[in-house]
């Protein structure tokens, strides 16, 4: 069987690109909430808040360790497997990679050591600026981030010479037309992610009993987040889909399993598309309900994937059900969130315990979701890397065979599947010990000061006598 370098280098990234994507989903919406706790914390002084943020810190710490060693092989993987694709793009790509290294990673990287350990170390208020630091670093990451995976959904700002691609309008290019819709549909993910997963642990805790005055604080505070951004969510990802209509219409054609350009196009809820030959089996629909959510028009048109030939066209079966997955749980998520706000009536929310256990099910939701997304949002864009400009046969390392790739690919799975042991191994730990082990009562000035000049000043004043100061008297 010969073994084709194209379709395993993309498994490779795939599986390397989803395996990674699961960390910073959730350390971007779990930074904010700690900075929230931090300031709470700040400004009434109940220790609650104290200790949910420094639970929640040492599970952060974890999650991005695991983020930054899966997300580090990424970049090697341009050169390794898709060296024309880094050499045509390097122009752009390039410093986008270097802006996000220089503006978030090293601001993360430098005040989270300050989270971790400075509690009780240095002043309230620099804690608090540490956490607003590194929340505000993980949201910089995001921008620089989904600004380049942007560009090769929607190249703008460049042009293509000689098989290179030369910068015309930095602006156009950071902020191209799908950016600031992918931008908030993650952002709005991640504070989904957070929340539901922080709203599972504090169920599980509130069913056990543990620490039940700080868990039901949390559990109140995730549901009122989840009331408006699941929502939020929705709309969101609707005018994303208006935007991926207008320049990736074949994504959206595949999403709808829309094989033939026409008018009143059915919403279809279950299809088997086969796409060998272009056409779908067992089709359960909605009559004309696609047309009018794409196109705002009962009778509005959508182009069908017959526009472009077979080879043009993206894996069909993969995006169609990635593209149901993630609105079955989207929905799913805004029924929790509004029964969440039903049983606040009576204070019902943190006593009910088939809520509680369904918040347990509900915190790995996210993920599945933000995956699907993902397949929806990368396989659809197949065969391109670069939209339209750029294919997967001219981006390739020419020197690649097969047997490379595979190789590479079982030796990401195998290094891989040992980190997130390792991860998910610790992870649990500081679950289990809850946030019971993790306070630590705050030390008085006397036992450790918390200024230089203060340890100078508690030693004058215990080593006085009798009034006078302990160095008149041949101490």
């Amino acid at each position: 069987m010969e073994l084709d370098p194209i379709l395993l280098s993309r498994i490779q990234f795939a599986f390397v690109v989803s395996f990674h994507a699961i960390f910073p989903v959730f350390t971007v919406g779990l930074a904010s909430y700690i900075a929230v706790l931090e300031g709470l914390a700040f400004k009434t002084g109940n220790q609650s808040w104290v200790r949910l943020s420094s639970f929640w810190t040492k599970v952060f710490a974890v999650v991005f360790g695991m983020g930054v060693v899966s997300g580090i092989v990424m970049s090697f993987q341009f050169g390794t497997n898709w060296s024309n694709f880094s050499q045509a793009t390097a122009n752009f790509l390039g410093p986008m990679l270097s802006y996000e290294v220089i503006t978030a990673f090293f601001l993360e990287a430098a005040f989270l050591g300050v989270l971790l350990f400075g509690r009780n170390k240095v002043p309230p208020g620099v804690h608090l600026f540490a956490a607003i630091m590194v929340a505000t670093g993980t949201f910089i990451s995001t921008f620089w981030i989904l600004s380049a995976n942007s560009w090769m959904h929607t190249p703008a700002g460049t042009e293509l010479r000689d098989g290179v691609f030369y910068v015309t309008s930095w602006s156009e290019a950071i902020f191209n037309p799908s950016f600031p819709y992918r931008f908030a549909h993650m952002v709005l993910a991640s504070f989904l992610t957070g929340g539901f997963v922080v709203a599972g642990v504090s169920a599980w805790y509130l069913l056990k009993g543990r620490e039940v005055e700080a868990n039901r604080k949390a559990l109140s505070m995730c549901l009122w987040l989840l009331l408006i951004v699941a929502p939020t969510q929705a709309v969101v990802g609707d005018f994303h889909g208006l935007n991926t209509l207008e320049h990736q219409p074949m994504k959206v054609a595949a999403m709808e399993g829309h094989w033939e350009t026409g008018t009143n196009v059915p919403l279809l809820l279950f299809a088997i598309p086969d796409q060998e030959n272009q056409t779908n089996h067992f089709e359960i629909g909605i009559p004309s309900l696609a047309s009018l959510v794409l196109t705002h028009d009962w009778n509005g048109e959508i182009l069908g994937l017959n526009e472009v030939a077979v080879e043009e066209q993206p894996p069909v079966a993969i995006v169609f059900w990635s593209f149901r997955v993630m609105v079955a749980l989207g929905l799913l998520m805004i029924l929790f969130a509004l029964t969440g706000l039903f049983l606040r009536r009576g204070d019902k929310f943190w006593r009910t315990k088939w809520f509680l256990q369904g918040l347990r099910v509900m915190s790995i939701t996210p993920f599945i979701a933000v995956l699907a997304g993902w397949f929806v949002t990368e396989i659809g864009r197949s065969p391109w890397l670069v939209y339209g400009m750029l294919d997967y046969s001219a981006a390739i390392t020419p020197s690649l065979t097969g047997g490379m790739a595979l190789f590479t690919l079982i030796g990401y799975v195998v290094v891989y599947s040992m980190v997130f042991s390792a991860g998910v191994y610790y992870l649990m730990r500081v679950l289990f010990e809850g946030l019971e082990a993790d306070y630590e009562e705050p030390e008085s000035q006397t036992e450790r000061p918390k200024r230089p000049l203060s340890a100078a000043h508690t030693k004058f004043e215990i080593g006085k006598t009798n009034g006078q100061p302990a160095n008149q008297g041949g101490h």
